[in-house]
């Protein structure tokens, strides 16, 4: 399902007229895609959504069928996009598709690192296709790691085996002959725990003001689709917030 500016009604055409970028966000439904949604809508950007049901805010809400392959989601998403932006290009591809699970080498070890891999490696790597193929030169493509992932997650080893796979992948596509278009940056956000409504169902008697707020990230991505105050490409940029302060570090 997606719907194009082409194919609207006038005010809807008004409103392309007045647009001033595209962006595309990968896991648009979920609680921090949804909050990048409605921060790039505000700011009167054409925004599409990649997820595996309809954010019905979004220009473009792409849904992925759950039991497509690596490769068939790949090629339904190149399709789509295509499709949708309709020969034109994207200022920013933001990946904050992902998820979480716990556990050991003693139980599930496979299944949970599975579903890791599918949750974040997988989009980040389609996000890497997009951006390759639809992205502007000089434009953005964002990823999601974590900052737990920097070092050992004995607790959760499949989670961190997966954050470490994207952090290994936006510097890799940073290097010479990645496939990116010209003079665009690959940077990934390490997150310690976001302040999302599930996290807060979870934890309710966390130290709430060590997590980051999903409007703050928002705004960051905006901030660097727009080329302001970006980091180098290839940069791991952790998000250490204490006591409601968020600062950005970039790891070694």
């Amino acid at each position: 399902m997606y719907n194009n500016c082409s194919s609207t009604m006038a005010n809807s055409v008004k409103q392309c007229i007045n647009m001033v970028g595209r962006v595309l966000v990968y896991g648009g439904k979920g609680a921090l895609g949804s909050a990048c949604v409605s921060h790039f809508k505000s700011n009167n950007y054409w925004v599409g959504s990649i997820d595996l049901s309809v954010n019905e805010e979004a220009d473009a809400s792409i849904v992925l069928p759950r039991e497509l392959s690596w490769e068939q989601q790949e090629a339904e998403v190149l399709t789509k996009v295509g499709d949708a932006l309709n020969d034109e290009k994207l200022d920013a591809v933001i990946c904050v598709a992902g998820g979480w699970a716990g556990g050991n080498t003693s139980k599930d070890l496979a299944k949970n690192a599975d579903l890791m891999w599918r949750q974040s490696v997988w989009t980040s790597s389609i996000s890497a296709a997009v951006a390759s193929k639809y992205l502007k030169d000089g434009g953005l493509l964002t990823l999601t790691g974590a900052q737990p992932a920097l070092q050992g997650t004995s607790g959760m080893i499949g989670y961190g085996m997966a954050k470490a796979a994207v952090h290994q992948l936006t510097r890799s596509l940073a290097g010479k002959n990645s496939g990116l278009p010209t003079d665009a940056i690959a940077v990934a956000i390490l997150p310690v725990t976001l302040d999302t409504p599930m996290n807060r169902k979870w934890m309710p008697k966390a130290d709430f003001g060590s997590w980051t707020p999903l409007a703050e990230v928002a705004e960051l991505f905006h901030k660097w689709t727009q080329g302001k105050e970006r980091p180098n490409s290839g940069a791991l940029v952790q998000l250490i917030t204490k006591d409601g302060v968020t600062h950005l570090v970039e790891a070694n």
